[in-house]
C-alpha cells in the first residue's frame, strides 16, 4: 500500500493485488535469478527422469501377480468365504453412517464420503486372476453405495443429534466385531477364530480399535498426572514413563507371550485381543503426554473465572479445559494416530496376520513370486500412505474448522 494520506487514497490504492499469472508466478518463484533458475531446471530434469523410470517399471517390467492373484487374502485373510456376508453387513452399516455423518457434519465428512466411494469402487475393480473374487462380490460393493443417500436422508430427521451419530458409530463398530467373531449362542452365527482373520481387515481392527480405546485412556492418564491426589498422580506418571521407555514390539511380546503365563490355566485371551491391548496401552501413554501439553497451554485465568462463577471441578475440566486443550493439540494427536496405524505391521511379530504378513505369506507360498517381492511391498506401502494421508487431510480440515492457530 502506498504511503499517501488516508483522505487521498483511491480505490485502486487499497484494492488487493491481482493474482499472479502462470508466467509471472514462474518468474517470481522458480526463475527469479540465475541460481534459482539453474536449481529449477535441474530439479525438473530429475523429476521427469524419476517419473519416467518409475512408470516404465510399473507398466512394463513389474510383475503384479502377487497383488492380483489373491485379493481376498489381502482384504480378509483366511476368513470363511461362505461367511463374508457378515463383513458385508459391517460395510453396509459404515456406508449408512457415512451418509448420516455427511448430513450432520458437512465439510469433512463430505470429503470422506467421496473418498469412501472411490475406495469401494477401487476394491470392486481390483484386477484378480483368481475365481474366488466373484462378480457378485464386486456388484455388491458398488450397489452398497446406494445407502449413502439413505443415510443422508436419515440425517435430515429432526431428532438426529451429533451425539446420537457418535454413539451409532461406536455401536456399529462393536456390532461389526461381534458379527465377524460369531457366537456359540447364535446357531446361524458360528464362531470364526481370529486365527483365520487377516489382511486389511485385521489392520483396520488394530488401528481403529487402538485409536478409539487409547484416546479416552490417554485423556484420563493426562488428567491423572496433573491430579492433586498423590496416588493417582504417581500411578499415572509411572505408567506413562515406563510404557514410553519400552519399544512397541516389547509391549506386544509382553501382552502376547508373557501375560498368558500369569493367567489361570483355564483363562485364555485371544491373540488378536492381546495385540490390541498392547497397542492400546502403548498409544495411550503417548496420547497422555500430548493431551498434557494441551492442558498446560490453557490459561489459569479461565479456571479461576469458572470457579468464580460457581462451576464444579468436573464441569471446569469437562466443559472448559479439555475442549481447549484438545483443540490445541490436534496435530500431535493425529500424528500419534498415524503412527499407530503404521505400527500395526509390528503385530506380525506375535503371529497376527495383518496386511504386511499376508503379503509376505503370498510371496513365500509361491516360488514364482519370490522375485516380485518389491511389487508386493510397493502395493502395501501405497495402501498405508493413502490411509495416512487421509488422516492428515482430515486433521488439516478439522484445524481450519476449529480455527486452530487463529485468534
Amino acid at each position: 500500500m502506498t504511503n499517501l494520506p488516508e483522505e487521498t487514497l483511491s480505490p485502486e490504492d487499497v484494492r488487493p493485488p491481482a493474482a499472479l499469472g502462470v508466467v509471472a508466478w514462474l518468474r517470481e518463484n522458480l526463475f527469479s535469478n540465475w541460481y534459482n533458475s539453474l536449481l529449477s531446471i535441474v530439479s525438473l530434469v530429475f523429476i521427469v527422469w524419476a517419473l519416467q523410470a518409475v512408470l516404465r517399471w510399473a507398466i512394463f517390467s513389474a510383475d503384479w501377480r502377487p497383488v492380483t492373484s489373491s485379493p481376498l487374502l489381502y482384504l480378509v485373510g483366511q476368513y470363511d468365504r461362505d461367511q463374508l456376508w457378515r463383513l458385508g453387513v459391517g460395510v453396509l452399516m459404515t456406508t449408512v453412517l457415512i451418509g448420516v455423518s455427511w448430513r450432520m457434519w458437512g465439510g469433512i465428512m463430505q470429503t470422506f464420503a467421496f473418498l469412501y466411494i472411490l475406495f469401494l469402487v477401487a476394491i470392486a475393480l481390483w484386477p484378480s486372476q483368481g475365481a474366488s473374487y466373484t462378480l457378485n462380490m464386486r456388484i455388491a460393493l458398488v450397489a452398497n453405495l446406494a445407502m449413502i443417500p439413505v443415510g443422508y436422508w436419515i440425517g435430515t430427521m429432526k431428532y438426529m443429534r451429533g451425539w446420537i451419530v457418535l454413539v451409532a458409530w461406536l455401536v456399529a463398530l462393536a456390532l461389526s466385531v461381534f458379527l465377524m467373531g460369531g457366537s456359540d449362542l447364535v446357531p446361524w452365527l458360528p464362531v470364526i477364530p481370529t486365527g483365520k482373520w487377516g489382511g486389511l481387515m485385521v489392520t483396520m481392527i488394530l488401528a481403529v480399535g487402538g485409536i478409539v480405546l487409547s484416546f479416552p485412556i490417554g485423556v484420563l492418564l493426562a488428567l491423572g498426572r496433573r491430579s492433586s491426589l498423590p496416588v493417582v498422580s504417581i500411578f499415572s506418571t509411572i505408567f506413562i514413563e515406563v510404557v514410553r521407555g519400552v519399544p512397541l514390539i516389547g509391549i506386544l511380546f509382553l501382552s502376547s507371550l508373557i501375560l498368558p503365563l500369569f493367567l489361570p490355566p483355564d483363562v485364555r485371551i485371544d491373540r488378536l485381543l492381546r495385540a490390541l491391548m498392547g497397542m492400546t496401552l502403548f498409544s495411550a501413554a503417548y496420547m497422555a503426554e500430548n493431551v498434557r501439553g494441551g492442558l498446560a497451554a490453557v490459561p489459569n485465568g479461565q479456571v479461576e473465572a469458572a470457579k468464580a462463577l460457581g462451576h464444579s471441578n468436573f464441569q471446569i475440566t469437562l466443559l472448559i479445559v479439555l475442549p481447549q486443550a484438545l483443540r490445541a493439540v490436534i496435530p500431535p494427536i493425529v500424528g500419534q494416530f498415524i503412527s499407530l496405524f503404521k505400527d500395526t505391521t509390528l503385530a506380525s511379530g506375535v503371529a497376527v496376520l495383518e496386511l504386511l504378513s499376508v503379503g509376505r505369506s503370498i510371496v513365500q507360498a509361491n516360488p514364482e513370486y519370490i522375485q516380485s517381492q518389491m511389487e508386493m511391498l510397493v502395493f502395501i506401502a501405497a495402501v498405508f500412505w493413502i490411509f495416512s494421508y487421509l488422516m492428515s487431510f482430515a486433521s488439516r480440515r478439522l484445524e481450519v474448522a476449529l480455527g486452530v492457530g487463529q485468534r
